[in-house]
């Protein structure tokens, strides 16, 4: 038996993405560009899943620029804005401290270049305060990037009102949304989003493939050299299987959010009813403002490791945080951005739960889970010495 809780690093490819992507793989698989009726049957095939990914996010098709992913797309909307606004004296930026590495990184090689990052506190439930936004922005800010929930903890963002205090003070308003897209109802025009970053295979997608959405009057310059494809935006023979694939992966799951929400919000609110008795284990992120599928977990006197290791030989697939960082050593940077100390940080563990779970695999995770952290702490010389002190 195998239970997947590890849907924020990847989901599987849903039926619905895979018919999809099938015709793009057999028949109509001349290149886009092509003028030819072959290629041209490609185009429209391209323009309806263009159509299809900006009718699901309230956007219109011409404001739609696929991508390789979201930390391509992510990428590209932080260095070319922040680089138009540097051309206007412009070279202050801002983020918090718990984004993705995909944005991290990015603001990190622009602080080398010359620009100046402001990283806005999370605090302990991991939200952002707007009015904390509102007195960092300068009359020097090009850009603010927020992410629209978090990948770890699953914190969700008050993006409107983020939205409204960068409008207010004349300043784009970016975010990562790629654990939000597909789960969270999204419409970018009211909700005031100028730029937002997603992948596909966040949502039963494929992977490697992705989309930028980017408000008419908004000007992206170019990414990628070499071609006229994306409008001339960002060169390369389109992905067309992803493309469609992902196109009908996000309406499939727009159009069952509601009841996906309901299932997977119950069995993610048993699962930390379960791991609440558990002593000297905490939720980290708020509980109210919470992606349905998410749970982060941290366990006094063990190893993140460890546990996933145990879990794994019970046939339970999860992680610690983001994939992306998994070779790393060091903590999380989320669970430290929300003040928890580097010994608590290391014993964490998120299960990401969604519609294709089911309640009994939940039932034999808290079954396996309390054995499995009890034998680890009797192994532990760090909880033996808690216990003499008092601690748990």
């Amino acid at each position: 038996m195998t239970i997947y809780f590890d849907n924020a690093a990847t989901t599987s490819v849903s039926k619905t993405a895979l018919d999809a992507m099938i015709p793009a793989l057999t028949e109509n698989y001349g290149n886009p560009s092509s003028l030819h009726a072959l290629g041209q049957t490609s185009n429209q095939a391209l323009d309806e899943a263009r159509r299809t990914v900006a009718e699901c996010l309230g956007a219109q098709p011409n404001e739609i620029y696929f991508t390789s992913g979201g930390s391509e797309a992510d990428n590209w909307a932080i260095t070319q804005l922040a680089e138009q606004g540097k051309k206007k004296g412009k070279n202050h930026l801002i983020t918090t401290t718990f984004e993705h590495h995909a944005v991290l990184h990015t603001v990190k090689r622009l602080e080398k270049n010359g620009f100046e990052v402001t990283y806005l506190d999370v605090h302990e439930d991991g939200i952002v305060r707007p009015e904390e936004l509102a007195a960092a922005i300068r009359p020097e800010t090009a850009l603010v990037t927020i992410m629209y929930a978090n990948n770890e903890i699953g914190t969700i963002q008050p993006i409107e009102e983020l939205a409204k205090v960068c409008h207010e003070k004349g300043v784009l308003f970016h975010t990562d949304a790629v654990q939000a897209v597909g789960h969270l109802p999204i419409n970018v025009k009211e909700q005031g989003i100028d730029l937002l970053s997603l992948s596909g295979h966040k949502f039963h997608g494929p992977k490697g493939v992705g989309a930028l959405y980017c408000r008419r009057g908004v000007r992206l310059t170019n990414f990628i050299e070499g071609g006229a494809q994306e409008r001339n935006r960002r060169a390369g023979t389109e992905n067309l299987p992803g493309i469609c694939g992902m196109a009908a992966a996000l309406k499939e799951a727009v159009d069952h959010l509601e009841e996906n929400t309901r299932k997977v919000t119950a069995m993610r609110d048993k699962l930390i009813e379960g791991i609440r008795t558990i002593p000297c284990s905490r939720i980290n992120g708020s509980l109210e403002h919470r992606l349905p599928g998410n749970v982060n977990a941290c366990f006094e006197g063990i190893e993140g490791e460890s546990l996933l290791l145990r879990l794994d030989l019970m046939g339970i697939c999860a992680s610690s945080g983001s994939a992306c960082t998994s070779g790393s050593l060091d903590p999380s940077h989320v669970l430290l951005a929300i003040g928890l100390p580097k010994e608590i940080a290391h014993g964490s563990l998120r299960l990401s739960l969604d519609e294709v779970n089911t309640m009994e695999e939940v039932d034999y995770t808290l079954e396996q889970l309390p054995k499995i952290l009890e034998t680890l702490r009797d192994m532990s010389p760090v909880w033996e010495q808690m216990k003499k002190e008092g601690r748990c």
